[in-house]
C-alpha cells in the first residue's frame, strides 16, 4: 500500500467555503479557474493567434471558439475529478496504470510543461526587450527570479496568489480592449470567421497550435489540484454545490480568456492581414508594425500585456510541475529546488536557440512549443475521461452518458488531428532532407509509433482492468492501536543557539527524560574560521559560545539534571547529526525559527536536513508568540 499526501499539500483545503452564503459563497470558490485561464492567454497563444490572424485573417476564429468550448468541457471534468475524488489526474493515473507507464506519462507531461514554460520565458524576454530595450539573453536570465516570486506568494496563501494572478489578467484584458478600439476591426468579415471552413496543411498546423495553446494538458492536471484548495462539505449536497460554483468559475474565467485570445487574432487580422502583412509570425514584427500603423500607444500596451501574460503563466506552469512529479512518481523535493528545476529545463532550450538560431529562431520555437502541447494532450484527456466516467469511484457524480460521448468525440478529434499532423510532418521532413531520411526512419518514426502504442494502452487499460477503489489514500491506512508502553529515553540531545528558543527546547527535553536521562547540549559554531579550521579555531565567538554552554550546564546541574556540553563546527545540520551519531543520543530536541520563503532559501532549513541525517525521533519546538 503506497501512501501519498494531498495534491499541493502546502495549500490543500486552506480556503474555507463553509458557512457562507450569496456572493460570499461565490467569491470563496472564485479563483482556481482564473489561475487556469492565464495559460489560455500566454505568449504561446499570442504567437499562434498572431500567425493565424496575419496569415488567414478572420478565417480561423471558429477554431479559437471551438478550442474554447473544448477547454470548457475538459476543465470542468478536471475540476469534477478533484472535487469528488480528492485526487488530481496524476494521482488518479498512479492508481490506474503500472509504474513504467506512469513514468512515461510523467515524462510526457513534463515535456508539455517545459514547452509551456519555454513559451512564457520567450514571451517575457521579448516583452522586456520591446519595453526597455533589454537584450533577449538577459531577459531570459531574469525569468529565473519567477521561482522566488512563486515561493513568496505561496507562503502568503492561495488567495494572495490568486489575487496577484487576477490583477495580471486585468492588465492583459484592459490592454487589448484599448487596442481593439484603436484597430477598428471589420465586423462583417469577423462574423464570417465564426463559420467553420476546410483547412490546408499550413492552416492545420496553426489550428493544432491554437488547440495546443488553448487546451493545455498541464492545465488539466493543475485544475484538478487547485479545486482541492477549497474546504468543502463532503456530503452529496456539499459536493454538488461545489461542482456548481466551480462550473461558474470555469465558465466565466475561460470565456474571458477566449475574448483576450480573440482580441489578439482580430488585432492581427485587422492590423496586418488587412494591410497586406500576411507573414507576421514574430511577436517583435507585430510590435514594429503596430508602431508604424498606429503610433506609440498600441505597441506599448502590447508589450506590457505580454510581460504580464508571461509572468502569470509561468507561475501556473511551475505549480503543474509540482503536481505531476508528486502524483505520477510520488516524489517530493524541496519546493524551491523543484521550481528551479522546472525553470532550468525550459531555459536551456531558450539559451540554445538564442545561441544557434539567433533571435529570429525564438518565434518559430514559440509556435512549435504549442504544437508539442497539443501532441501531448491525448495523454491527459483520455485518462481524465476514464476517471470521471467510472461510477465505482465517482458514484452519483460520474459524468452523464451524453457528456461522456461528447468528451470521447473531442478526444478522437484531438488525437486524429495530431496523428494527421505527425504523419504529414514526417513525410515533409523526409522529402525536404533526403540525405538524413535514415535518421527519420530509424529514430523519429519508431519513436512516434512507440508513443502511439502508449496512447492506445492508456485508452484500453481501464476498460480491461478496472483499478481498485482508493488504492492510494492521502495518509495511508490507520493501524489498530493496542498496548502503549512508556518510552524511556536515556540520552537526550538539545540543539542550542542562544536564542529565545533555548528555554523552551530544554524544558521539552526534560519533560521527555526527567532526572534519569543524560542531556547533551549541542551548539554549532558557524564562523568562517570554524568552517575551515574546525576545533582549532579559538576566535572570540567560539570562546563566548563555550562560556555560554558552561552556564547552561551549571544551571541544569544545580537543578539536579545530568548534562554535558558538545560544540560542533562548520555546517549546522551536519555538525548536529555528527554529535547525535557519535554520542549515541536516542532523542533529539530542536528549536524552530519559523523562517518563511526567502529566509528559508537563504538560511536553509536545518530541521529538515537533520531529520534526514539521523535515525532517532526528533522533537521540533517552536517558540510561541507572546
Amino acid at each position: 500500500m503506497s501512501t501519498q499526501r494531498e495534491s499541493l499539500s502546502n495549500v490543500h483545503g486552506t480556503v474555507d467555503t463553509q458557512g457562507k452564503t450569496g456572493w460570499r459563497k461565490i467569491a470563496a470558490f472564485i479563483g482556481p479557474a482564473y489561475l487556469i485561464s492565464v495559460g489560455y492567454m500566454d505568449p504561446g497563444n499570442w504567437a499562434t493567434d498572431l500567425q493565424a490572424g496575419s496569415q488567414f485573417g478572420y478565417k480561423l476564429v471558429w477554431v479559437l471558439l471551438m478550442s474554447n468550448m473544448i477547454a470548457l468541457l475538459l476543465q470542468s471534468l478536471s475540476a469534477r475529478l478533484g472535487i469528488v475524488r480528492g485526487l488530481d489526474i496524476a494521482q488518479a493515473s498512479k492508481n490506474t496504470y503500472p509504474p513504467f507507464v506512469n513514468f512515461c506519462l510523467y515524462v510526457l507531461a513534463q515535456i508539455s510543461i517545459i514547452a509551456c514554460d519555454l513559451a512564457e520565458i520567450i514571451g517575457m524576454a521579448i516583452g522586456l526587450q520591446l519595453l526597455f530595450g533589454l537584450p533577449l539573453i538577459w531577459g531570459v536570465s531574469i525569468t529565473m527570479l519567477d521561482t522566488l516570486l512563486l515561493l513568496f506568494l505561496l507562503n502568503k496563501g492561495m488567495r494572495r496568489l490568486e489575487g496577484f494572478i487576477v490583477s495580471l489578467i486585468f492588465i492583459v484584458g484592459v490592454s487589448f480592449f484599448i487596442e481593439m478600439i484603436i484597430v477598428e476591426p471589420d465586423l462583417p468579415e469577423l462574423a464570417k470567421g465564426f463559420v467553420p471552413s476546410t483547412l490546408n496543411h499550413d492552416a492545420l498546423y496553426i489550428a493544432i497550435g491554437i488547440i495546443g495553446a488553448t487546451v493545455m494538458p498541464h492545465n488539466l492536471y493543475l485544475h484538478s489540484s487547485l479545486v482541492q484548495t477549497r474546504k468543502i462539505d463532503r456530503s452529496d449536497a456539499g459536493i454538488r454545490s461545489a461542482l456548481k460554483f466551480n462550473l461558474w468559475d470555469t465558465t466565466i474565467a475561460l470565456n474571458l480568456a477566449f475574448l483576450v485570445n480573440a482580441a489578439i487574432l482580430i488585432l492581427a487580422a485587422s492590423a496586418f492581414f488587412r494591410n497586406g502583412y500576411h507573414e507576421v509570425a514574430e511577436i517583435e514584427d507585430a510590435y514594429k508594425l503596430l508602431t508604424n500603423i498606429f503610433g506609440n500607444m498600441a505597441p506599448k500596451l502590447f508589450a506590457i500585456a505580454l510581460i504580464a501574460a508571461g509572468q502569470s503563466s509561468t507561475i501556473t506552469g511551475t505549480l503543474a510541475g509540482q503536481i505531476i512529479m508528486e502524483g505520477h512518481l510520488n516524489l517530493r523535493i524541496a519546493p524551491w529546488l523543484r521550481r528551479l528545476l522546472t525553470r532550468m529545463l525550459a531555459i536551456i532550450p531558450a539559451y540554445l536557440t538564442l545561441l544557434y538560431a539567433g533571435e529570429n529562431g525564438l518565434g518559430r520555437l514559440l509556435v512549435l512549443s504549442q504544437v508539442v502541447l497539443s501532441l501531448q494532450l491525448g495523454f491527459a484527456v483520455i485518462p481524465l475521461i476514464h476517471f470521471t466516467s467510472d461510477k465505482r469511484s465517482m458514484g452519483n457524480f460520474a459524468i452523464k452518458p451524453y457528456i461522456k460521448v461528447l468528451a470521447w468525440l473531442i478526444a478522437a478529434v484531438i488525437v486524429g488531428l495530431n496523428a494527421r499532423l505527425v504523419i504529414e510532418e514526417i513525410s515533409k521532413w523526409t522529402t525536404a532532407n533526403p540525405n538524413s531520411a535514415y535518421l527519420i526512419h530509424y529514430i523519429v518514426t519508431p519513436l512516434a509509433i512507440g508513443i502511439g502504442l502508449l496512447l492506445i494502452y492508456v485508452f484500453v487499460k481501464p476498460f480491461i482492468s478496472k483499478p481498485q477503489r482508493d488504492v492510494v489514500v492521502p495518509h495511508g491506512i490507520a493501524s489498530a492501536i493496542q498496548n502503549i508502553d512508556r518510552i524511556h529515553y536515556n540520552h537526550i540531545g538539545v540543539a542550542i543557539d542562544f536564542s529565545m528558543n533555548d528555554e523552551a527546547s530544554i524544558k521539552h527535553a526534560i519533560m521527555q527524560g526527567g532526572k534519569q536521562a543524560t542531556y547533551t547540549l549541542i551548539h554549532v559554531v558557524e564562523t568562517a574560521g570554524a568552517r575551515y579550521h574546525g576545533k582549532q579555531v579559538m576566535d572570540f565567538e567560539t570562546q563566548s559560545d563555550h562560556d555560554n554552554m558552561e552556564q547552561y550546564v551549571k544551571a541544569l546541574d544545580a537543578l539536579g539534571y545530568k548534562s554535558v556540553a558538545s560544540i560542533g563546527y562548520g555546517n549546522r545540520a551536519n555538525a548536529i547529526a555528527g554529535v547525535v551519531n557519535n554520542e549515541k543520543i536516542d532523542f533529539l530536541v530542536m528549536g524552530s525559527h519559523g523562517h518563511k520563503a526567502v529566509k528559508d532559501l537563504i538560511y536553509g532549513t536545518t530541521v529538515d536536513t537533520v531529520r534526514h541525517l539521523v535515525n532517532i525521533p526528533v522533537l521540533v519546538v517552536k517558540q510561541a508568540k507572546k
